[in-house]
């Protein structure tokens, strides 16, 4: 297979972990494989959480993992003045407008803590669909119309073209904050037309983020978005066969650099998690271990 341009997409939201860098990793590896480049793009749009010293342990852990990328910002500084999403803010605001235009979207009121009350699953289930709140009303979201959503095909990494329906968990939702910011499958569908991806790298945990984004792309007709592969990987898990996360310090690769662990190291830790009878102890055993 032939692609020009993949990319690893973190969040600044806190320190990256062990599975961050795995799926780093993979997208190193499909990249390597397709002769496909690399493009750094840093999703920045969450002010509330950003911190300059979580964007600053994404390049030390790219450099001390020894990955590379092509495309991007290589420091705070670039990323702030030329790669931070709120450059392209023109861009999210063409989107949901075309979406308004178009009547795919309503407007929703709901919190957290009334969605869980109405759904024990924590989904929301289109309680605001036919409520006709209006959508430039203070203290709203707007959220996708999915109620008439049908078979949606994906081109997968290793298995051709795929056929899903959307799960509930991604039903209705959200393109535009509270806050009146784009929300992130928005932002993320742009960002990858705007910089040509063509390869999408994410976790088996992501595939109901990749169904709404996929829709969504669908609805403004952006064809290059729909075109592109994905390759969803497993995913890493820690104790108790938990999904890692960014509040764990303990798997955070600054945790573990600041304990003195080396390359090699890291290397043999994501092994173990990874449940492998052979040692990996760098890069072109960790290529072995995916057999793509």
């Amino acid at each position: 297979m032939d692609f020009k341009l993949t990319r690893l997409a973190p969040t600044p939201s806190g320190f990256l972990h062990l599975g961050n860098l795995y799926s780093f990793l993979v997208t190193k590896a499909l990249s390597e494989q397709c002769d496909a480049k690399i493009l750094l793009r840093i999703d920045d749009l969450d002010r509330e959480r950003y911190r300059p010293e979580y964007v600053q342990d994404i390049f030390d852990t790219l450099d001390f993992m020894e990955i590379g990328f092509d495309l991007g910002p290589k420091n705070v500084k670039e990323l702030e003045q030329e790669w931070s999403q709120i450059h392209r803010m023109d861009e999210y605001s063409k989107g949901s407008d075309t979406l308004k235009e178009k009547k795919l979207v309503f407007s929703c009121d709901c919190s957290r803590k009334k969605i869980q009350q109405m759904n024990p699953s924590g989904y929301y289930l289109g309680h605001c669909q036919t409520r006709n709140i209006p959508l430039e009303r203070n203290g709203t979201c707007w959220r996708m119309d999915t109620f008439a959503s049908e078979f949606i095909q994906v081109n997968t990494y290793t298995q051709g073209k795929k056929s899903h329906t959307l799960p509930e968990e991604s039903a209705f939702f959200m393109v535009r904050k509270k806050d009146k910011l784009p929300a992130y499958q928005l932002t993320s569908v742009i960002d990858d037309v705007y910089y040509g991806v063509d390869l999408i790298v994410r976790g088996q945990d992501l595939l109901g983020s990749t169904l709404a984004q996929q829709f969504l792309a669908g609805e403004l007709g952006l064809h290059k978005f729909r075109d592109a592969t994905f390759h969803h990987h497993q995913l890493l898990k820690g104790e108790k066969n938990k999904k890692l996360s960014k509040s764990e310090g303990s798997t955070s690769i600054q945790f573990l650099r600041k304990e003195g662990k080396k390359i090699e190291d890291i290397y043999l830790i994501l092994g173990e998690m990874l449940g492998e009878k052979e040692k990996i102890t760098n890069f072109e055993s960790f290529k072995k271990h995916l057999e793509l």
